[in-house]
């Protein structure tokens, strides 16, 4: 099967890196990650779980005897089994054709699983950085761009961070070792800046994203 970016001249990229520009970084977001985070695929799980064992329940108060009623529940497990793998589906197209690219100057995020399309971030627009870590080790960065810089939301989502309407905050979502790879975009930031490389404060939770704690600003 061919791979629908072979047009681009560096994988990720819409064009070669400039002479003296390093690549630092490539990744792209794990899906099942996408899946929970994005996607909500647990917590509809969870629905559909309730409304079946609701659905069985009632049709046993009205008369049906237990086997009947569920028959009678899962009648509808097949539409549930349908809304799941949909969503597992969109967030397997999200991933794969996602790609993010962090260099000693830019963050390059090639998104879109439709129409593809690479936003370009070099540092200067980027006002701060902050990571948002999972206990799995799982995590987002979010990027807070200056005043007067500005990506639509709809644009970017699901690479948006969540609720960041009037202030886009562009954000790589989903990275399987997102603590690596804030310390690389902390010490590029540093660096481009021409300050020490500052430390990485980081939250970790359970589930859905904290509030971020900065990387660099």
């Amino acid at each position: 099967m061919s791979d629908d970016h072979d047009f681009e001249p560096f994988p990720g990229l819409p064009e070669r890196l400039p002479a003296g520009e390093r690549l630092l970084w490539q990744g792209a977001p794990d899906w099942r990650a996408i899946a929970v985070e994005v996607f909500h695929v647990r917590k509809l799980a969870l629905y559909f779980a309730l409304l079946l064992a609701w659905r069985g329940s009632s049709a046993w108060n009205d008369g049906l005897d237990p086997l009947q009623a569920a028959l009678h529940a899962v009648t509808m497990l097949p539409l549930a089994l349908l809304a799941l793998g949909l969503l597992a589906a969109l967030a397997w197209l999200t991933a794969r054709t996602s790609l993010y690219t962090l260099t000693d100057r830019r963050v390059v995020m090639r998104i879109g699983i439709v129409l593809s399309v690479s936003y370009n971030l070099p540092f200067e627009r980027i006002a701060s950085a902050s990571l948002q870590r999972r206990r799995d080790g799982s995590g987002d960065i979010a990027l807070q761009l200056l005043p007067g810089e500005r990506i639509a939301y709809l644009h970017l989502w699901p690479h948006a961070r969540p609720w960041h309407l009037a202030r886009t905050q562009p954000m790589l979502r989903a990275l399987p070792q997102a603590e690596r790879t804030a310390s690389l975009f902390a010490a590029a930031l540093a660096e481009s800046a021409g300050m020490a490389r500052p430390a990485i404060v980081e939250s970790t939770v359970p589930g859905a994203p904290p509030q971020g704690r900065p990387l660099a600003a």
